[in-house]
């Protein structure tokens, strides 16, 4: 898989800040996919220091896992709400050098454009490997939104201000919603379309599902 450096990850948390303020502005917000067979799941686990990404991929539409990938480094960057990626990117590109599938979608247990700075993990990521990218997180990190309704697919704009930054999705009936926003190569409405395309009634859609289980395994 092909990896294009952007930057050192040895920097400050002050130096993060500035890095997300400067890449956002190449991240792609309109459609730019081409036909989706291989989706991808990306999850890290962090336990007494360690980071462990894992990496599964599945065939689209029927989500038959093709593969899967673990890697394990050392998390060197404190942990910082907002600057996720100086912590969990390393990892996680550490486990796409070891894809022998090269997916057309990755979905991240992480925030997209719902981020303060609008340059969550998945578009850092998804901007790094120029793939298009979805951020499917389980709680929201900034923004607020108005009632959704109780019935799995029902989505409500996620808005930090006057600006739509993602969507709460009900991914399964009666449980807590998603929050869905784009990483990079991506409308929001067809993020939330892969997201409920990908669920088979769990809460998760299933690569994100897969991959939370498999970064709690060992490599």
């Amino acid at each position: 898989m092909r990896i294009q450096p952007l930057h050192p990850w040895e920097v400050t948390p002050a130096e993060a800040i500035r890095l997300q303020e400067h890449l956002r502005e190449r991240v792609v917000t309109g459609e730019n996919l081409d036909e989706i067979r291989v989706v991808a799941g990306v999850n890290v686990s962090i336990r007494e220091g360690l980071a462990r990404a894992a990496i599964v991929a599945l065939s689209f539409p029927d989500l038959t896992v093709s593969e899967v990938v673990r890697a394990e480094a050392v998390a060197t960057f404190p942990y910082v709400p907002g600057l996720l990626a100086f912590r969990e990117a390393p990892v996680i590109l550490a486990a796409c050098q070891k894809l022998a599938t090269d997916p057309d979608l990755f979905i991240f247990d992480a925030h997209g454009l719902a981020h303060p700075r609008r340059f969550g993990l998945a578009c850092h990521v998804g901007l790094i490997l120029d793939k298009p990218a979805i951020g499917c997180a389980r709680s929201p990190l900034c923004g607020e939104h108005g009632e959704l309704p109780p019935t799995a697919g029902a989505w409500v704009p996620l808005y930090e201000r006057d600006e739509v930054i993602g969507a709460a999705v009900r991914t399964r009936g009666q449980v807590k919603p998603v929050y869905v926003s784009v990483g990079h190569r991506m409308t929001l409405e067809t993020a939330i379309r892969y997201i409920l395309a990908t669920c088979r009634g769990y809460r998760q859609p299933e690569p994100c599902r897969f991959a939370h289980q498999a970064a709690g395994q060992p490599e």
